[in-house]
């Protein structure tokens, strides 16, 4: 679900499309914390798109949150 890049970090495989994979992959997550409600992007309310720790990249989002 995730791929590594060198420079980005953590990138999300699923591009800018896959709302059922960010989803789950959120859901998963330990620390997810939703985003201002300004930034959110689609309607699931745990979501990576939602995240606070996601930055956006030109494909996909790279996931920032804390080790």
């Amino acid at each position: 679900m995730w791929l590594i890049d060198q420079k980005e970090g953590n990138v999300f495989a699923g591009g800018k499309d896959d709302r059922a994979g960010a989803a789950r992959a959120a859901g998963n997550c330990s620390i997810f914390l939703s985003d201002v409600e300004e930034e959110l992007v689609v309607d699931e309310p745990v979501s990576c798109y939602n995240c606070r720790y996601r930055r956006w990249t030109a494909e996909s989002f790279a996931c920032l949150k804390p080790s």
